[in-house]
Order: structure tokens, then sequence, then C-alpha cells
């Protein structure tokens, strides 16, 4: 027996982290190329973007993990019925119970793994993400500044630079501000430079000029100026600036809740307890899935035409659970006492795993149920 589970827990180990790799890859890509796009589209370096996809990955992990253990159990359990491993085990006396003991303990371990993820790795991550967010957002020259083209950083705005020096200096700045319905207003300056103040970032003119068109009137005025500072704290992104995200907190502050971190990220108290009590559920998830995973293929017995049918009611169950815990999050951040319903898609989806285990303990049923449903024999004349 300890044989028969030490050569099941290999196959569902290899197989998860065969699945793991796929879905993880495939997932990382699409988020990869949104994230290479607009990172490079602002002037960040290569390295800036492999720094943002390994930050990520944690999570990405955390997301897929659930699913690929899913989909190892039903593989595996699959392909050993297919190969009458499953028969012979049960005539030599092992219930469905024990069948399932070996996906049990996988998904304890896969649990384990995600509750690490969920505590510790992902929110690391996501506090590291934040931190470089903050860097680029920052970095003006980079985000804003781009030579030789005309730059269009907020609706109504156009900004051209001809030439960024070495040092930092800006030559032949040309900036039109058409963001008001009162006014347009041209800037012309020989140089700038980009001035980092308390209020935010500022575009300092030198030697330059201002024409001022009143929109009503139709006036124009013309100003010249030695020097001019311009506010561009307007047109910055605000990813991982101000108030902290609940993402970024460890899972004993979030349990807490307290007075001045609610007022520090501008959260309600479900918020704060919806994003606890999800971390510490959804690894258990992981346990859930594989269970079914498993336990819904033992369902009927083995039948020479496959088994496709329990397959789909394990798909349709997983599913099933996937709405319940969209349900459960949403009641949970409308509600501060509603924190308990996060826990049900994992205690749903092991009793149904352990109602299914009842039914393919009593094979008697399915017999007795095609016997009622057979046609009667004609009698003999």
């Amino acid at each position: 027996m300890r044989t028969f589970d030490r050569y099941m827990l290999s196959q569902l180990t290899v197989t998860f982290a065969f699945f793991a790799l796929i879905l993880v890859a495939v997932y990382w890509v699409n988020r990869a190329i949104s994230l290479f796009d607009r990172l490079i589209s602002d002037g960040q370096t290569a390295w800036v973007f492999l720094q943002f996809t390994a930050l990520t990955l944690p999570n990405v992990i955390l997301l897929v993990l659930p699913v690929a253990a899913f989909v190892a159990t039903l593989y595996v359990t699959n392909r050993v019925i297919s190969e009458s491993e499953f028969v012979v085990m049960q005539s030599a006396g092992m219930s469905p119970y024990r069948l399932v003991r070996p996906a049990l303990v996988f998904g304890l371990g896969v649990t384990l793994v995600m509750s690490i993820l969920a505590h510790v790795l992902v929110p690391l991550s996501r506090v590291e993400i934040g931190r470089m967010q903050a860097r680029v957002a920052q970095d003006v020259t980079a985000q804003l500044l781009t030579e030789g083209q005309f730059l269009h950083p907020a609706d109504g705005v156009t900004l051209y630079i001809r030439e960024i020096t070495e040092r930092g200096e800006l030559r032949d700045i040309l900036l039109a501000d058409q963001s008001s319905e009162k006014v347009d207003v041209l800037y012309l300056a020989d140089r700038a430079l980009v001035v980092r103040a308390e209020e935010g970032p500022q575009l300092v003119m030198f030697d330059g000029m201002s024409q001022t068109l009143r929109l009503p009137d139709q006036r124009l005025s013309t100003v010249a100026f030695k020097d001019f500072s311009y506010d561009l704290s307007g047109f910055l992104e605000e990813g991982g600036i101000g108030r902290p995200d609940l993402r970024f907190l460890p899972t004993s502050e979030l349990l807490a809740a307290s007075p001045a971190s609610r007022a520090a990220t501008g959260k309600s108290r479900a918020a704060f307890l919806t994003e606890a009590h999800s971390r510490i559920a959804q690894p258990f998830l992981g346990l859930s899935l594989a269970v079914i995973g498993a336990s819904a293929l033992l369902l009927g017995g083995f039948s020479r035409f496959g088994v496709t049918r329990q397959i789909l009611v394990a798909v349709f169950a997983v599913i099933a659970l996937q709405l319940l815990n969209n349900l459960a999050v949403d009641a949970a951040t409308t509600d501060e006492t509603m924190w308990p319903t996060l826990y049900m898609p994992p205690i749903v989806g092991l009793l149904f795993a352990l109602g299914v285990l009842w039914l393919a303990a009593r094979p008697a049923l399915f017999v007795r149920r095609s016997a009622d449903a057979a046609p009667a024999p004609e009698a003999a004349p």
C-alpha cells in the first residue's frame, strides 16, 4: 500500500510540475507582452522590464497552482483507471477513500506551497513592484521627455524637445497647453531644466516667450521671460505613489485592521478582512480541487467507454466553486461581517468530494439503477 502511495504521489508531482510550468509560462508571457510595450514605450530599459516580470511571477504561480493541481489529478487518475491499476487495487480491498489518499496528501502539499506564496512571497514582491513603479513614475526624463518627437502627455498638451544633452539640459522647447476652455497658451524657450520640488517636478524654461490666446474674444498677448516654471506633476502616473496598497501589507496587519492602517490606505475594515481571509482561504482551494479531480473519476466504476462524464462533472464542479468564490468575495467586500463566506468554496469543494466518494463506495446503487432501467425479458410461449 505504501508503495502504491509513493507511486501515485510521484506521478502526481511530476505531472503537476509539468502543467504548472506550462500554465505559468502561458499566463506570464501574456502579462509580459503588455508590460513590455508599456515600459519600453516609456523609455525604460530591458533590465527594468526583466525585474518587473520576475517580480510578477509569485502572483502568477499562486493563481495557476490550483488549476495545475486539478488538471494533474485528473490526468493521473484517468491514466491509472485506463490501465486498470485502480481496478486491481480495488480488488485487493482498497476503498475509494483509501485510493484518494495520495491525492489528499498531494493537495496538502499544494496548499502549503500556496500558503507560503500568499502570506510571504506575493506581498513582498508587490511591495518591491510598488517601489519600482514609484521610481519609474519619478523618472520624468524617461517617462515624459523624449527628444525629436511631438509628445502628448495629457489631453490638450503638446510637448516638443529638439535635444536633450548629456547633462540633462533640454534645448529648443515648444509646449502648447490647450487644456483650458478659455485660453490656449504656447511656450517657446531656448533651454530648460527639470527641477524636483515639494509639489512635484517642474519644467523651468529660460530665455523664451509665451503666447496666450483668449478664446472668447480671440485676443492674443505675448510675454517674453527670462525664466518660467511649468508644473509637470499632473502628467505623471500615480502608480506606486500615494496611499499604500492593501496587497502590500502583511496578513497580521490586515487581520488587525487598525484605525491607523485604515486611515493610511483609505480602505474600509471589510476590505482589510477580505484581503486577509482570502490569503488564508485561497490555498485550500488547491486541496479541494486536487481531491475533486481524483474522486470524481471514481464515480461509476470502471467502464470501457472511458470517464468522459466523470471529467465533465469535475470540470463543472470547479466552475461552480469559482463562481461561488467570486460571490463570496463580493459579499465580504461590502459587509465586514461576511468574511466567513470566503471559506465556503474550499469547504463546499471538500464536501462535494466526500459525497462523490460516498457514492463511489456504494456501486450497488448504480447496479440497481441499471437493473431497474433494463426492460423485462419476454415470457416464452
